[in-house]
């Protein structure tokens, strides 16, 4: 049987981890998994809750530990021949950034195996932080939202003093902050001049199901995207408002209907975005789409050097928890930390400027949003990944990539198999060369 571990995070503010104590002692007593911890100082769980629930804290280079893993990229110098790395690679869209680390796995001929892409029949993610990312998202971005209010001098602002998530100890305490907010929203209102106040979430799946969440404790009235165009001003409610895939994009064909599945095919081919038309209707974007350069962007930077000018404009925070660079939001042009999550869009520089200003567009982009509720979604994503770890520590990954006795949806996971590109990946080569 393979031992199992768990490698240390070394990114800023990142603590969770991919198992936690609890699922460790299960794991262990059920199944006699072994597992072996590498020390850190910066997880949310210590070294004490590991070493309770059975585990040995000890260095995993070098060690009999098969399979590895973690949870944000690994440094290059920390892998070996033969292991199974498992964790969140960002590769499989050709990213340049990590094309050297991909090169370091084929060329050391090890394994790797992502989590992004343990997915159902339908391709839905199995294995996931999403809705914490959402969560933490919508809490940073009303926080931006509430510091440029006040920048602006625009009065009534109950959004000012919103605790970015970072700030509080976990999700409890965070839904007080929002519950607060509401009793100001309804003690004080919001600005008459910013009525109404829509925030717009573009996509329905985990991500935006748990931004959702959260704003559902503030006075909230929900409406369709063809109802944009006659709202109410009212100062009482904000308004939310979901957008689909119908919504985004249309056919180039006039004569052709929309069909969800041609689009997820045939992408940019056969569809051309159409979401700009909605941007003069909102205050506030949340992004929780997934991307790739395959589909058509829902903001260009073409469209925002126009319409930032334009009376007629509403758009004042971008909360991009996608966080794809220069992808569906291009103007998302860099990423941002927990303690300080926004940045200012400078149009005509196109140049990013840290920290929330009145000189554009203000866009929220943390890319490792759920690492600021470091508890609470491991012992979500642990959960999500526990009926897979007996697989994993039980699969002999010295067989043929095509012998592998893993689930389905742990094969089909397997992006590198001792040093080579599995099928499904092989379009990967060429972003190596």
């Amino acid at each position: 049987m393979n031992k199992i571990g768990l490698r240390k995070e070394e990114k800023d503010f990142e603590s969770r981890v991919p198992i936690v104590p609890d699922h460790i002692r299960l794991l262990h007593e059920k199944y006699g998994i072994d597992f072996v911890i590498e020390p850190s100082e910066q997880r949310a769980f210590s070294h004490k809750d590991y070493q309770i629930a059975g585990a040995t804290i000890s260095l995993l280079t070098g060690s009999d530990v098969n399979v590895i893993l973690g949870i944000k990229e690994m440094p290059m110098d920390f892998f070996e021949p033969s292991k199974v790395y498992v964790f969140f690679s960002h590769t499989v869209k050709g990213q340049k950034h990590n094309m050297p680390m991909l090169q370091r796995i084929l060329n050391i001929g090890a394994t790797l195996i992502d989590y992004e892409r343990i997915v159902d029949e339908r391709g839905r993610r199995l294995v996931y932080f999403g809705n914490w990312a959402g969560i933490a998202g919508l809490a940073d971005t009303l926080h931006s939202f509430g510091l440029l209010l006040e920048l602006d001098a625009i009065k009534p602002n109950p959004f000012y003093g919103l605790k970015p998530t970072i700030e509080v100890n976990n999700l409890h305490e965070l839904q007080a902050e929002f519950k607060s907010l509401g009793k100001r929203i309804e003690s004080d209102g919001i600005p008459e001049t910013l009525a109404p106040l829509v925030v717009g979430f573009a996509g329905y799946g985990n991500v935006s199901r748990g931004a959702q969440e959260l704003l559902d404790f503030l006075p909230l009235e929900t409406v369709s995207p063809d109802d944009l165009f006659n709202l109410p001003a009212r100062s009482d409610v904000l308004y939310k408002c979901v957008f689909k895939e119908e919504h985004m994009v249309e056919p180039v064909d006039p004569a052709s209907s929309f069909d969800l599945q041609e689009y997820y095919n045939h992408g940019s081919e056969k569809y051309q975005g159409i979401f700009e038309k909605y941007i003069p209707y909102l205050t506030i974007l949340m992004n929780c789409i997934y991307w790739t350069e395959k589909y058509p962007r829902l903001i260009t930077k073409e469209f925002m050097r126009k319409h930032w000018h334009s009376t007629a404009r509403r758009l004042r925070v971008i909360g991009d928890i996608s966080c794809d660079i220069e992808g569906a939001i291009e103007l998302t042009i860099t990423t941002t930390k927990p303690n300080d999550p926004s940045f200012t869009y400078i149009i005509d520089e196109d140049r990013a400027e840290q920290g929330v200003s009145t000189k554009g567009p203000v866009i929220m982009a943390v890319d490792n949003l759920p690492c600021e509720l470091p508890r609470e979604s491991s012992t979500s994503f642990s959960t999500t990944l526990l009926e897979f770890v007996p697989s994993l520590a039980m699969a002999n990954f010295d067989l043929s990539f095509e012998s592998l006795d893993l689930p389905r949806e742990l094969h089909d996971a397997v992006i590198v198999h001792r040093g080579k590109l599995t099928p499904n990946y092989e379009y990967l080569e060429k972003f190596l060369s």
